[in-house]
């Protein structure tokens, strides 16, 4: 993934980005495509793209992909395959989603912190 986000989560237009996928694809090229491989760019930049034709022959052939993302949520989708979630008018996430594990997680974080030592049942993790 290439690209900046603001404050809200967008995610912004980068240079160099044909550059950058084609170095990318070279790479994973060298040690082998699997179909698996990709990038992840900038909605905004998607009609910069002047890729070469090996390029474009391997995303037809689905052998590498290139995914346009407007929001950090898309692409935590994309990267991940489990829906970011949207907050609910409590300010919750709905379960089994991306960013309900990740408060899920931050909370039991916070509260082991906040724990006297001896109150802690292990490393971080357990």
């Amino acid at each position: 993934m290439t690209g900046a986000i603001d404050q809200v989560g967008h995610v912004q237009p980068v240079g160099a980005v044909t550059e950058k996928i084609e170095g990318f694809f070279d790479t994973c090229q060298a040690l082998g495509l699997t179909g698996t491989q990709g990038v992840i760019i900038p909605q905004a930049n998607r009609g910069d793209l002047m890729l070469r034709p090996d390029v474009v022959t391997a995303c037809e052939a689905e052998r590498f992909h290139v995914y346009a993302v407007e929001t950090i949520h898309q692409a935590l989708e994309r990267l991940t395959g489990r829906p970011a979630g949207h907050r609910d008018p409590q300010g919750q996430y709905p379960e089994h989603t991306l960013l309900r594990l990740a408060m899920d997680r931050a909370r039991d974080y916070w509260r082991m912190a906040a724990a006297s030592p001896a109150d802690r049942s292990g490393p971080v993790g357990e």
